[in-house]
């Protein structure tokens, strides 16, 4: 299924800050902790534990969020379907680095191991 133009434009102008707690809620209620789910945005982005603290704190969109993001050479690995969307299939590259977020998210939540989260 590919994306709308309005589903596109919903996710650009979500508020990462209003995004991140439910995040936080989803990890840590599955046995997984803050640091890791911040790992795991570390590796995907390329922020530093800083520049995270900062994005939440600027209230930034998710299209700024990614906007200065080095988007890690291997995120083309994560593949699967989440929020019923196959992620390969994405067209639109900030909706496809935030569904990106929301798999390695999903992934460690259901316990994946550190090092296949991160494609290592």
């Amino acid at each position: 299924m590919s994306t709308t133009p309005e589903h596109d434009e919903r996710i650009a102008k979500l508020i990462f800050a209003s995004v991140y707690p439910h995040y936080v809620t989803k990890v840590e209620k599955k046995g997984r902790t803050k640091e890791e789910l911040h790992e795991v945005i570390q590796w995907l982005t390329g922020y530093s534990e800083k520049d995270i603290k900062n994005k939440i704190a600027e209230k930034v969109t998710f299209k700024e969020f990614f906007e200065k993001a080095t988007i890690n050479p291997n995120a083309e690995l994560i593949k699967g379907v989440i929020c019923g969307y196959r992620i390969e299939e994405i067209q639109t590259p900030l909706t496809k680095q935030t569904r990106y977020l929301d798999k390695l998210v999903d992934e460690l939540a259901k316990g994946r191991k550190m090092e296949k989260i991160l494609r290592g």
